[in-house]
């Protein structure tokens, strides 16, 4: 059950913790639970793993680049990676602003090990659960609604974005335990960098 209090948390591109706090705040506990009885992955299997990973990752790094040349585009994007669990997709839409100088997602940063983005992939997959439909679309829609931009900057709130017809602040709303839809305030922040559009924040208000 999410706590009644008023809290305001605003998430950054490498603030993995943060994405994790705020969305298991919201969503209540995961059905993802882990036993301490469960059957260790032998070398060849963790092996086999690793490879199909890199696999996959190749895959989402060759994603097209022409949804970073809107705000709307990079914010569908990312959206639509983290339903469709492909965190190295979702990084490569990503930027880091407060970072100097300005990091943005790269073929090689997202398929890294670096702890930073092994961090912000974990949260991905928390996202997920939040931005989920039920039943669970294979193959997602999603829009968003044309937004404001000021400078190279633009914000666009959860209710502007559609996934197969439903919005996300309605969907994020469906996956969490004890809310009503005036207690939650979701946006999601976008920015020109280079030409190009990156996701560089997600903001979260419950209260």
């Amino acid at each position: 059950m999410v706590s009644k209090r008023s809290a305001e948390r605003t998430v950054g591109w490498i603030a993995g913790a943060a994405v994790v706090a705020v969305v298991t705040g919201v969503t209540g506990c995961s059905n993802n639970t882990s036993s301490s009885t469960e059957k260790k992955p032998t070398a060849d299997s963790s092996a086999t793993a690793d490879a199909k990973k890199t696999d996959e990752g190749k895959k989402e790094a060759a994603q097209p680049a022409a949804a970073r040349q809107s705000a709307e585009g990079a914010v569908a994007e990312w959206v639509t990676a983290i339903i469709k669990n492909q965190p190295t997709r979702a990084c490569l839409v990503m930027a880091d602003t407060d970072a100097s100088p300005v990091r943005v997602g790269s073929a090689s940063m997202c398929n890294s090990d670096q702890p930073d983005v092994r961090k912000m992939k974990e949260s991905i997959g928390r996202l997920r659960e939040s931005f989920t439909p039920k039943p669970a679309p294979s193959d997602p829609k999603v829009e968003v609604a044309q937004a404001p931009v000021t400078g190279d900057k633009a914000v666009v709130p959860a209710n502007k974005v559609t996934i197969d017809g439903q919005t996300l602040d309605k969907v994020i709303l469906s996956n969490s335990t004890g809310l009503t839809s005036g207690q939650l305030d979701v946006k999601v922040k976008a920015s020109e960098i280079n030409n190009a559009w990156y996701v560089t924040d997600f903001d979260l208000s419950v209260g």
